[in-house]
C-alpha cells in the first residue's frame, strides 16, 4: 500500500465520519419542517371555520344594525307626527281658547264695574281694578 492509497482511505474515511455527523442533523431538521408542515396545515383547517363564523357574526351584526336603524327612523317620524299634531292642536284650540278666555275676562271687569263702581272714569277703574284683584288674591279670595 502505498502513500496515496492510504491517503486516500484516510480521506475516504473522514469523509464517511464527516457524512455521518451531518446526517443527524439533516434528519432533525426534516422532522422540523415536517412538523411545520403539519403545524401549517392544521392553521388552515381551523382557519376556514373561524372566518366563517366570523363572516356570519358580521352578517349578523349588520341585520341587527338594519332593524335598529328602521326602529330609530319609526322614532323619528313618529316625534315629528306628534310634533306636528301638538302645533295643530296649538293653532287649532289654543286661539279659540285664548279669545274665550279673554272674553271671559271683559265680562268680569265689565260686570264688576256695574256692580260695584259706576260713576269712575275708564282709566281709575282699571288700575283700581287691577289693584283690587292683586289684594283679593293676597286675601284668599
Amino acid at each position: 500500500m502505498g502513500i496515496g492509497e492510504i491517503a486516500g482511505l484516510i480521506a475516504a474515511i473522514a469523509f464517511a465520519v464527516l457524512a455521518g455527523f451531518l446526517i443527524y442533523p439533516l434528519i432533525r431538521l426534516g422532522k422540523l419542517f415536517d412538523q411545520i408542515a403539519d403545524t401549517v396545515r392544521q392553521s388552515g383547517e381551523h382557519a376556514i371555520p373561524a372566518l366563517d363564523e366570523g363572516v356570519t357574526t358580521v352578517k349578523q351584526v349588520n341585520r341587527s344594525l338594519e332593524d335598529l336603524n328602521r326602529i330609530s327612523a319609526a322614532a323619528s317620524t313618529t316625534a315629528g307626527n306628534v310634533g306636528a299634531l301638538t302645533d295643530l292642536y296649538g293653532s287649532f284650540l289654543g286661539k279659540p281658547i285664548i279669545k274665550i278666555a279673554s272674553a271671559f275676562y271683559a265680562l268680569k271687569t265689565t260686570a264688576r264695574s256695574f256692580m260695584g263702581r259706576g260713576g269712575r272714569p275708564q282709566a281709575e277703574t282699571d288700575t283700581t281694578d287691577a289693584a283690587t284683584d292683586a289684594a283679593a288674591s293676597a286675601k284668599g279670595e
